[in-house]
């Protein structure tokens, strides 16, 4: 959550940002409104008026965006001015080679973006000013205390304010209704602004639904708006879908959801009939699902193409950006329309449209998936011919054109020609051409253009190492493969995919001690981990030589891990376990060892967040990591394998696909309930009272790898969100242990810092549980300082500042 976000209420703009982003859904359909999970359990089908439709859905299809664009929006008839939603102008495809280059260098566990999945399409400023409106937002305007004429009303509600948030719900309740008989709507209001203020935003939730209850109740949209819009921040999705249905009744302005849901709305508006959205609906959801980096936009094609549908139908003339964004979207499909593209360019050219580079690069991406020669090669003289540069991406995609058809050295012969024109060739292009000659196993040129890569200084280097090793595998080469993965450990940092290729090939040819050294140094680094493919390759060896009491451990392993096993393995092992146990053991029931629990304290303390539904009975734990983040690159990986049984079917990783998201999540299940209640209360980080029993060093270590820092002069610092009770109790409890801090507090958010001597013993006694890849991050110095040698501090988001030492806390 963002640190100070509540600002002092006024009539600024106002938006909900979810908190996890929902995932598109490739069994897209345009029938059904489309939700995420956590919304699903409200309908949409209440009768809405038209503007309403559109407001809301132009709010919604923009939830991932906040810079530099205004969105359109009609003018209507509803008493309230509307809310203004921001978008950002796509990344030009020019930046595309730098883009995957930085992204490959954070990570290079996964990742790599071979085929250009990363770039998005560059929209043309004039298609952002299409029918473009400036709406202001709701104004929230409340008295203050000193304006208030009556003494007593003023006493009344300061002790209100500063009673209600610290009391649990069914108090609040019995406190609200002793005020009966003086407290009016003005008065609530002013309560539950308060709350909004000091981000006690449940309590503020809580008022205004007594407020609802009232006789004297009349609906207040701002109120109803900014409060959602905390609701919203905060991740209270039941609460905030309780404050939008209330504005659903008024016939007001909804609040912003997601992508997928705007999508649900926008095709219910067309389905149901009667009412024709305005061009800048049309157009600003189609560049919402079009502006994302084409790996995950590629996904809504069905409904890009039913946006276009429905221009042409409405007589809007198409800007030329939709032609290019349609084209680009089938460029990325893993089955080429070639008709379908042929039409729009087609039609382009009857509108006297000319196809700009951005088309010309995804007709040749489009070529390179179909082996298309001849159209590559029209398109490619018609981009040299063009006054714009010559894009890097252009050669790798002709490359690939000639290694579909069978011609490697043709695809050669472009890469030293890139080299010529260009004066120097990017890391993609060196990725595939290696990928392409360790395909067609031309072993001589593969190892002469490696070794030039590495001469280079480019990076990552890992992707072309994981292609000659699978050639070396392929040719059964097995001495240069292992030559090269050494060479790769040392150059790079350790790669699951490399590790699983070594221990196949040593199966392969019968050393299976070795394979055994390698498999159990995977499953003790946190930072490699072990997947369905390396336990199944274990276990095929152990097969295969007999040794039946290892294979039933490794069995024991996928199932407690809920790997699959493959199935000529499963007839041998049916027969393996026939022969020492009457029964073949039961999938293990789900249930968090010692390690994961603690695992999980620490990265609860360093800002994992966790979710329940309205009867606090099934909870789920969201994992988000910054991207930006090397050490939570590393991080990622390792918490994704330490807790694969529990995650969602979304989250797991296919066989082929080693890509770690940075944001997964667990299944909804009653067995996290104890630490929903200790640590997520009422739907918000809290300290609990019994956290002095539970900060071991590996509650520490993770702690500090997921929510911590190391600045540059040593000093360690530690984020912590809850009351200051609760960050005293911590401090307490570092104390014990012979570690003196200091805590200051910005905003929502504290953050202790262990000083001098102190971060070297605070050091020494999470060391042995931080992992091997992190340890270079952690110690190296950081941005992100917290000045602890003021005895004040200012902060731009919040007025109240906090320094303490540990014999003051202490007393």
């Amino acid at each position: 959550m963002l640190i100070g976000r509540a600002q002092e209420l006024s009539s600024s703009t106002l938006t909900i940002t979810t908190a996890f982003s929902s995932s598109p859904n490739p069994n897209y359909t345009l029938s059904l409104p489309m939700r995420t999970p956590v919304l699903s359990s409200l309908s949409l089908l209440r009768s809405l008026s038209p503007s309403l439709h559109h407001r809301f859905l132009c709010s919604l299809s923009l939830s991932n965006y906040s810079k530099s664009f205004f969105l359109p929006l009609p003018t209507t008839n509803i008493r309230h001015s509307s809310l203004f939603q921001r978008l950002p102008l796509a990344k030009p495809l020019s930046s595309f080679v730098e883009q995957v280059v930085g992204e490959s260098e954070r990570d290079e566990n996964g990742g790599f973006s071979r085929g250009g999945e990363g770039e998005s399409f560059d929209f043309g400023v004039a298609f952002g000013s299409t029918d473009l409106r400036h709406l202001s937002s709701p104004s929230l305007e409340v008295k203050e205390l000193e304006e208030l004429p009556e003494q007593w009303r003023r006493s009344k509600l300061a002790w209100l304010c500063k009673e209600l948030p610290a009391h649990k719900p069914t108090t609040l309740i019995r406190i609200l209704n002793a005020q009966k008989k003086w407290i009016r709507q003005e008065d609530a209001t002013y309560i539950a602004v308060h709350c909004m203020r000091i981000r006690e935003n449940e309590t503020g939730f809580r008022v205004y639904k007594w407020m609802m209850q009232q006789h004297w109740f009349q609906f207040d949209f701002a109120l109803a708006t900014k409060l959602a819009d905390y609701m919203g921040k905060e991740r209270k999705f039941s609460k905030c879908r309780e404050i939008f249905d209330d504005i659903i009744k008024q016939g007001l302005v909804p609040l912003q959801g997601c992508l997928d849901e705007a999508c649900g709305i926008y095709n219910r508006m067309i389905q149901l009939g009667g009412y024709q959205p305005r061009l800048s609906l049309h157009n600003s959801l189609f560049r919402a699902l079009v502006g994302q980096p084409g790996g995950s936009s590629k996904y809504f094609l069905k409904q890009a193409e039913f946006i276009f549908h429905n221009l042409v139908t409405s007589g809007f003339e198409i800007h030329k950006d939709v032609y290019g964004g349609l084209i680009w979207l089938h460029s990325y499909q893993d089955t080429i329309d070639r008709e379908r593209i042929a039409s729009l360019r087609e039609e382009m050219q009857l509108a006297g449209i000319e196809e700009s580079r951005d088309v010309l690069l995804s007709i040749l991406r489009a070529c390179s998936k179909e082996g298309d020669v001849e159209e590559a090669d029209k398109t490619w003289l018609r981009l040299l011919h063009s006054d714009c540069a010559i894009p890097s991406q252009g050669f790798v995609y002709r490359m690939e054109v000639y290694a579909k058809v069978g011609e490697p050295m043709k695809s050669l012969e472009i890469f030293r020609g890139m080299q010529e024109q260009l004066g120097s060739n990017s890391v993609v292009a060196y990725h595939k051409i290696i990928e392409v000659l360790s395909k067609a196993q031309e072993i001589e040129l593969v190892e002469s253009l490696m070794t030039e890569f590495i001469n280079s200084g480019m990076k990552p280097l890992m992707p072309s190492y994981i292609d000659l090793m699978n050639m070396y595998f392929n040719l059964s080469l097995h001495d240069k493969l292992e030559a090269a993965f050494y060479e790769c450990l040392e150059k790079c940092r350790p790669n699951r995919t490399i590790y699983n290729i070594y221990m196949d090939s040593l199966v392969q040819i019968g050393y299976l001690d070795k394979a055994e050294e390698i498999f159990n140094q995977m499953y003790s680094n946190g930072a490699i981990g072990v997947n369905t493919k390396s336990c199944n390759t274990i276990l095929s060896g152990y097969l295969s030589r007999g040794d039946y009491l290892k294979a039933e451990k490794i069995y024991d392993l996928m199932c407690q891990k809920k790997y699959a096993i493959d199935a000529p393995l499963m007839e041998k092992l049916d027969y393996v376990l026939s022969l020492s146990r009457k029964v073949v053991k039961r999938p293990v029931s789900l249930k968090l060892s010692k390690e994961q629990r603690e695992i999980l304290i620490g990265l609860l303390l360093g800002g994992l967040q966790m979710e329940s539904d309205e009867e606090r009975k099934n909870h789920v734990i969201y994992f988000e990591f910054n991207e930006n983040s090397g050490a939570h690159s590393v991080l990622r990986r390792h918490i994704h394998e330490q807790y694969h049984e529990w995650l969602n079917s979304s989250s797991k990783l296919s066989d082929d696909n080693d890509d770690v998201p940075y944001k997964f999540s667990t299944i909804s299940h009653s067995y996290f309930g104890f630490y929903a209640d200790q640590f997520w209360p009422r739907g918000r980080p809290m300290i609990p009272k019994l956290i002095h029993r539970w900060l071991s060093p590996r509650v520490l270590a993770y702690w500090y790898m997921y929510g911590g820092h190391r600045t540059s002069s040593g000093d360690i610092l530690l984020k912590l969100k809850g009351s200051r009770e609760g960050v005293e109790k911590v401090v307490r409890t570092l104390k014990a242990q012979s570690m003196d801090c200091r805590v200051k507090r910005k905003g929502t958010v504290f953050w202790i810092g262990f000083l001098g001597s102190n971060s070297t013993w605070f050091w020494k006694l999470i060391e042995p549980y931080i992992l091997d890849d992190l340890k270079d991050f952690v110690k190296a110095g950081c941005q992100n300082t917290i000045s602890f040698g003021s005895g004040s501090d200012t902060d731009e988001n919040a007025s109240i500042t906090v320094t303490m030492r540990i014999h003051k806390i202490s007393k």
